[in-house]
């Protein structure tokens, strides 16, 4: 019996996908779950699970690209490990007898292949060339992964469009326009033949590295983006760090276990045996001033340019509360295990400001509103945006419809937002509309802050850290925690009558959760 697998649905606007590489060749034995491909879309890359035990037949090379449920490959649920283990051993010894009895020596053809940088998103308009994969003056094959290119929104790997030799035309960090030259690769009839001497070393070695490390790709030892950018902001060489992923691909996991190395032990010990320096100035010569350069990723410069554009096109001010949280916090120590339990999910803070800002909104719907030309844009609806903290920076996904959720139901949708940020596997979609922002300063320790305003929408929610502070209650001094709200918002839509009454509402709410369990 064969399955036949499917391009599968990756997103809204996303109508094909290309692939990146096979990881399981035709005819080998796959298990259930076990990734056999690399998709790619205009927005990210995806990975493609076995769906049953069995022989695969690809039905599509690598490079191809399929329009989504398109057929991409047959398991054949019958086939047996051993047989299909023999048949590539078959093939392979068969493909190496060939290859080395009949080398196909080096030919130039005179063609040279001029490479742009290829369209990625409809509101991208250019890129930064992060890393080389391969060096100037390599032999690459065709559809192999020469370079890594990033972007606003995600970071893209780009395959060479022909085999020969490559040029390099940009520079790693340059940041290239969309259709602007790349690199150049100089056509050739098969790969750049060897010495005698040199291919007989090369193959024993090659035979070596075989036995000890098995098969080798291209994803052997190379950094998967959100590696390579863990990697980066730690100062560790990817060359120092083992993989642990598919064919010792370095995973973000090896990423954040990854510790920079530590200097030499020699140099330290000399250090140490010197005598204590007794001349201040000596000592204040040998102190280390030292300092780096780093381009702003294209991520960093969008969100420099936007929170510029929203202090210069919006006539912003934010006004101030405080909300005890007390209440809150008393439901959560009583409830929290059996909400976990239940849900599988911890019943955090965010689930209660967002359905206390959903019940706010809907009575003061100028907050929930927008400006478009000479006309204001009122939702009946609220997509709540999270401001998440990524490795690349700053991105606000959406909750679309929190009206409708539960507090499970918020939860979950924070913490999927979440994970997907962190990985920088956020689709364009999760990340575009909104018409409300909450944004949670609170966690890094801030105190009291003034948020910019997350254009195109009218106000923005700043919550703080909770602090302990003496509070006057009935005559009486009591000691609560205390959280300062701070909501900025568009004072072109937004009166001072309506801003202070939200805040107000919220605060009633929050200090008062029956209320808000009742949405009254």
């Amino acid at each position: 019996m064969s399955i036949v697998i499917k391009v599968p649905a990756v997103g809204e606007s996303i109508t094909e996908v290309t692939i990146g590489q096979w990881f399981k060749k035709d005819g080998e034995f796959v298990e259930m779950d076990e990734v056999i491909c690399e998709l790619e879309s205009d927005k990210a890359t995806f990975e493609l699970t076995a769906e049953s035990s069995g022989v695969l037949y690809t039905k599509a090379d690598e490079g191809d690209t399929l329009e989504i449920g398109a057929v991409i490959c047959e398991i054949d649920t019958e086939g047996k490990e051993q047989e299909a283990s023999q048949a590539t051993a078959v093939v392979a010894a068969e493909e190496q007898t060939s290859t080395a009895s009949s080398p196909a020596p080096s030919k130039s053809t005179g063609e040279v292949k001029e490479m742009h940088v290829p369209a990625v998103g409809e509101s991208i308009t250019e890129v930064t060339l992060a890393s080389w994969i391969k060096s100037d003056g390599d032999y690459v094959e065709l559809d192999e992964i020469i370079a890594e290119v990033d972007s606003d929104k995600a970071t893209f790997e780009l395959p060479a469009e022909a085999s020969g030799i490559l040029r390099q035309v940009a520079g790693e960090g340059d940041t290239l326009e969309i259709g602007g030259l790349i690199c150049k690769i100089e056509v050739t009839d098969g790969a750049p033949e060897a010495s005698n001497g040199a291919t007989g070393n090369a193959a024993s070695t090659a035979t070596e590295d075989k036995k000890t490390t098995g098969n080798e790709t291209y994803a052997t030892g190379h950094a998967s983006p959100a590696a390579s950018k863990i990697l980066s902001e730690k100062g560790v060489d990817p060359a120092t760090v083992k993989g642990s992923g598919k064919d010792g691909r370095i995973t973000k996991e090896d990423a954040e276990k990854a510790e920079k190395a530590k200097p030499a032990a020699p140099a330290a010990a000399k250090s140490a045996s010197k005598p204590a320096a007794t001349d201040v100035k000596d000592t204040a010569v040998k102190g280390e001033r030292g300092e780096r350069r780093e381009k702003m990723t294209s991520l960093r410069k969008t969100i420099s340019r936007r929170l510029v554009s929203v202090k210069n096109e919006t006539a912003m001010l934010t006004t101030f509360n405080e909300v005890n949280m007390k209440p809150i916090m008393d439901i959560r120590k009583q409830y929290k295990d059996k909400f976990k339990a239940r849900y599988e999910v911890n019943l955090g803070f965010m689930s209660f400001f967002t359905k206390a800002a959903c019940i706010a909104l809907e009575e003061w719907p100028a907050v929930n509103a927008q400006i478009d030309g000479n006309e204001i844009i009122y939702h009946d609806y609220c997509d709540i945006s999270i401001a998440v903290s990524s490795p690349k920076g700053l991105v606000v996904p959406v909750i679309r419809n929190a009206e409708n959720l539960s507090f499970s139901g918020v939860e979950k949708e924070v913490v999927r937002l979440a994970v997907k940020a962190r990985d920088g596997k956020l689709s364009i979609d999760e990340m575009t509309g909104g018409t409300f922002t909450l944004t949670n300063g609170g966690i890094f320790g801030s105190m009291m802050s003034t948020p910019i305003i997350n254009a195109p929408q009218a106000a923005i929610l700043g919550m703080h850290n909770i602090v302990d502070r003496p509070m006057a209650v009935n005559g009486e001094v009591k000691i609560l925690p205390m959280m300062y709200l701070a909501l900025s918002y568009d004072h072109r839509i937004i009166d001072g009558r309506e801003s202070v009454s939200f805040l107000v509402r919220l605060k009633e709410l929050l200090e008062d959760p029956a209320r808000l369990m009742l949405g009254i």
